[in-house]
């Protein structure tokens, strides 16, 4: 079955194609810079053992356009996987937010369609895209089965106490204002690739998701309990550009005293603020270069990113009555093994004990970097939300669920 998984942005297209039940792409692809004066694409074609990648800069005037570029890239006469776009079975779509509507993939209809455009308010940065990609998909691929995954999906298993606010209840109830949480895909796939791992179905474990964007779950076997995100993506950890937790009179502050407007809050905390506002670097590779150079402003910043986390991992064990297991992925919770070691240091109470030298070595599987005599194992897993999202295409138009 071919499967093509698609991530669309404002002005993006992130894509790959799946011949399943192969769980490696066949080929993957960006295009960037739509409705600019110049657009580019990267596209991979993963054949024979062999990467083959097409450069190619053009003008795109809007999403359908390069979703067409994308078509001929795919059906190509020399580097083409499919002879024609009729043999895509299936396209999934990531949706960033899905409210309260979806807590499942879902196939695409009329309705579902319409209520993904309303949730938008809900996801002003992501929804309106993704809605454009839906539509321009179904042009394009006019025979597959257009498919959703949700980000907010996994965290839907929450209860109550940990979704709701202390505000009134009429903002729950009317206008859907609660805990949702965010890189719901992610957290999900290395909750089962922990759960095979450690072969324990009913395991409890946390979850570390640190990219540019961070977020951490609470999960009791394989259930999501807590996250750290909240009704839009910049609550929780300090991120790469996103401030994280802050207390709401600094809102109120900034607009009285101050005389910032709302957008320009929304400006400075989801844009300027985290490791930029704090070092003027968004990159943890950066962030770590200027602390090992002796940047004073860079080591606090680390210590605040890391003591962030490491409140995090105390409140979800207590949440959890227990713990079996801490799992670190995406970019740098993958593959910066001074964070992992920082975040990790000095934890023996709740029984995470870091083995370094397993620690220091990369590798792009499973490992457990714990001693043996850790009561709770420290897992890196590679997360992979695109196989997830192929995955779960492929279960629900085999079994209907």
């Amino acid at each position: 079955m071919n499967i093509f998984v698609v991530n669309c942005g404002s002005s993006s297209i992130k894509y790959q194609l799946f011949k399943w039940p192969s769980t490696s792409p066949i080929c993957s692809g960006l295009v960037e810079r739509i409705g600019l004066e110049v657009s580019a694409i990267t596209h991979k074609v993963y054949l024979g053992g062999e990467e083959k990648v097409i450069k190619k800069t053009l003008e795109l005037p809007d999403h359908e356009a390069g979703m067409q570029e994308v078509g001929h890239l795919l059906t190509a006469p020399e580097i083409g996987v499919i002879q024609d776009p009729a043999e895509i079975e299936a396209v999934g779509h990531r949706i960033v937010h899905g409210g309260e509507s979806f807590s499942t993939t879902t196939i695409v209809t009329p309705e579902v369609k319409e209520e993904i455009k309303r949730l938008s308010a809900l996801a002003p940065l992501h929804n309106p895209a993704h809605y454009v990609g839906l539509t321009v998909a179904q042009k394009i691929f006019s025979q597959a089965t257009q498919i959703v995954v949700f980000d907010t999906a996994f965290h839907q298993t929450m209860p109550a106490k940990a979704y709701r606010y202390a505000i009134p209840a009429k903002f729950y109830e009317d206008h859907g204002v609660r805990v949702y949480g965010f890189h719901g895909t992610s957290h999900k796939y290395v909750t089962e690739q922990a759960l095979s791992h450690l072969q324990k179905p009913d395991a409890k474990i946390i979850t570390i998701h640190l990219g540019n964007g961070c977020s951490m779950a609470a999960v009791d076997g394989g259930k999501c309990i807590d996250t750290s995100m909240g009704l839009g993506p910049l609550d929780g950890l300090i991120m790469g550009t996103r401030c994280g937790n802050i207390d709401s009179s600094v809102v109120f502050y900034l607009v009285s005293q101050l005389g910032y407007d709302i957008e320009q809050v929304d400006t400075l905390f989801n844009k300027r603020s985290g490791m930029l506002g704090l070092t003027g670097n968004s990159d943890m590779r950066d962030v770590l270069k200027a602390v090992h150079e002796g940047d004073e402003s860079a080591q606090l910043a680390l210590d605040m990113y890391v003591y962030r986390i490491r409140k995090y991992i105390g409140s979800y064990a207590a949440a959890l009555n227990g713990l079996d297991a801490i799992v670190f992925t995406a970019g740098v919770g993958e593959n910066a093994d001074d964070i992992r070691e920082l975040v990790c240091e000095n934890m023996d109470f709740t029984g995470i004990q870091l083995d370094k030298e397993k620690n220091a070595v990369r590798a792009s599987v499973v490992r457990d970097v714990s001693t043996p005599e850790s009561r709770v194992k420290v897992l890196v897993i590679p997360t992979n939300e695109e196989l997830e999202i192929a995955k779960e295409c492929f279960e629900l138009l085999e079994t209907g669920e």
